[in-house]
């Protein structure tokens, strides 16, 4: 199989039939499956899916609205395809991009493209405008660097899709997901087209998601191997200017001045709390991180490729037993 085209819908039924009939006229040539994953729509729609006489599609029904992200893993799961395209089920995304983005996946430079909404049929208001702002704090705080990061058209190598977690929401951030497993990524137009039937999914209340979901993906970006450095580095700031504080008051105790009452002093307490329990935090992170490691047999790093001149057979290195495995045996 060489490409599986999942799209995740809710409460679509309009839309199935045309998209089916787009991704065909698209992808003609090609041995593909259509990957549809129905996270708990009440229209219809599973039934729709289950009755249309297509060969290609496969049809993934989940026992309840789980959110989009654990509808995607699903798809991402259940697909045999070498590559992994992903789309709306809304008829926004247009499947004849796909091709292209595929042909640059295989030629073997990228293991994930990403489509850019250039002609974004969206309202301004509603959904240009808080996107551009969610995209460019993306951008500067998680250190990969895209355009548009909410294009749900994208194509990866399976081995990247099916490593990438996606977890809560996580969605909304793929490239960043990707970009920990040392995926190579680019960015292409895409074309975009206005919603035709039914309703969107998303609104200004998902600003307080992104924002908090970001969070998350700079901890994993940065300080997922090294929590101490965030934790440690905070909670000796803090524990410095605390220090500082009490010090100062000391020093006025010792002159003879009254201190007590004072917010200073309880702010220099605070503070000096604050650091202490900041490091501590830090140290139980830093042991959870090597548990999660060295429990699973995980590796920190990923090797891409290895080659040797002599023509000599190479094992994949990452399955070789660590020192700590070889002592056990």
């Amino acid at each position: 199989m060489q490409l599986s085209v999942v799209v995740t819908i809710l409460n679509e039924r309009e839309n199935i039939e045309p998209l089916i009939d787009r991704i065909h006229a698209a992808l003609s040539g090609m041995e593909y499956e259509i990957v549809y994953v129905d996270d708990g729509s009440t229209d219809g729609s599973v039934a729709l899916l289950k009755s249309l006489p297509d060969p290609r599609l496969v049809v993934v029904e989940l026992r309840k609205n789980y959110g989009q992200s654990l509808a995607l893993m699903a798809g991402i799961e259940v697909a045999r395809g070498e590559f992994i395209a992903t789309l709306d089920g809304d008829l926004q995304n247009d499947p004849s991009d796909i091709p292209h983005m595929l042909r640059l996946v295989e030629e073997g430079d990228w293991d994930l493209v990403v489509g850019e909404r250039v002609n974004r049929q969206d309202g301004r208001m509603t959904r240009k405008v808080p996107s551009r702002i969610a995209n460019w704090i993306i951008r500067h705080l998680s250190g990969v660097h895209l355009r548009d990061y909410g294009c749900a058209l994208k194509v990866f190598r399976a081995d990247i899709a099916k490593d990438l977690g996606i977890y809560g929401e996580l969605h909304r951030f793929i490239s960043v997901l990707a970009s920990l497993e040392g995926a190579r990524i680019t960015q292409v137009p895409v074309k975009h087209h206005a919603r035709q039937f039914g309703v969107s999914k998303y609104g200004l209340g998902r600003t307080f998601k992104v924002v908090s979901d970001l969070l998350l993906m700079v901890f994993l970006k940065k300080y997922l191997q090294k929590p101490m450095h965030l934790f440690a580095q905070a909670g000796l700031a803090l524990f410095a200017i605390g220090a500082l504080i009490n010090v100062y008051l000391l020093g006025l105790k010792l002159l003879g001045q009254d201190i007590w009452g004072k917010p200073l002093l309880i702010l220099g307490a605070m503070l000096v709390l604050a650091g202490i329990q900041l490091v501590t935090v830090g140290i139980v992170v830093e042991v959870l991180m090597r548990t999660y490691y060295e429990s699973q047999k995980k590796r920190p790093y990923k090797i891409r490729e290895i080659k040797r001149l002599d023509g000599e057979e190479l094992l994949d290195v990452s399955l070789r037993p660590t020192p700590r495995e070889r002592s056990a045996d």
